[in-house]
């Protein structure tokens, strides 16, 4: 009756981690739909108070923290056991950065709340923003439901956020070469939308925390990247050009 007992409680605990991560991702995909919507309506006070909530992310990641090593030292987990203790670790890590990003996101909102509008570029990045809060939310079932299918899915959507952000970035540069007074507000636009596309690069990180959990084994072949801004070259606008 003892063992069983001890069987019991390890196992409520291990449960009681996944609602933890459960936790914390709802957070951080709340917070991210959140800005998007601040974005949009250049609110800066909604922004400010997305900012703030950070701190619940943070805190939680710690409580993880905690809890996962207490578990290490009292239970020594093997195999299966110590593979969902390592991803939990690992995912709480990625929600936290996800967090600083959002956070970031709404800063630079509330800059942009005293710049003026420069084209469509903020509804191009709320539909990134929209793909990738859509990662986040599938990537959190795979985790709780240990579903492998589901992450490798998200895994290979990485790829339209990449594209988003490449065809973004190159017309942020030609609105800034057309006219500097863009600029400012361009260049805020680039930094949110380049926090939109690390936050998708951690949800496809947590993907494959779900395949090494679930199968033993990092999934294969190598992440799919079509992130081109690095190589992104837009030729200067004449003055002619611009008559």
């Amino acid at each position: 009756m003892e063992t069983e007992h001890i069987v019991k409680a390890y196992d409520l605990e291990l449960k009681n981690l996944d609602n933890v991560i459960a936790e914390m991702g709802g957070l951080a995909e709340s917070q991210l739909s959140q800005a998007i919507e601040a974005l949009l309506k250049r609110n800066g006070e909604m922004a400010q108070a997305i900012a703030a909530r950070d701190a619940d992310i943070d805190a939680l990641e710690a409580k993880v923290d905690a809890f996962t090593m207490k578990l290490l030292a009292l239970r020594q987990p093997m195999a299966e056991d110590l593979r969902t203790v390592i991803a939990a670790l690992k995912t709480a890590s990625d929600l936290e950065r996800i967090g600083d990003y959002v956070r970031n996101m709404c800063n630079r909102t509330v800059a942009l709340t005293h710049t003026p509008t420069v084209g469509a570029a903020a509804n191009t990045i709320a539909r990134m923003g929209y793909l990738v809060q859509g990662m986040i939310k599938n990537v959190l079932d795979a985790y709780i439901d240990r579903d492998v299918k589901k992450a490798t899915d998200v895994r290979q959507r990485d790829r339209e956020v990449d594209q988003l952000h490449t065809s973004l970035f190159r017309e942020l540069l030609t609105y800034m070469i057309e006219d500097p007074r863009n600029i400012t507000t361009c260049t805020h636009l680039l930094f949110i939308a380049k926090n939109i596309e690390r936050i998708g690069d951690h949800a496809t990180d947590i993907a494959e925390h779900v395949h090494l959990m679930v199968l033993g084994e990092s999934p294969m072949p190598g992440r799919p990247k079509d992130d081109q801004t690095s190589f992104t070259v837009v030729n200067s606008v004449s003055s002619t050009d611009r008559v």
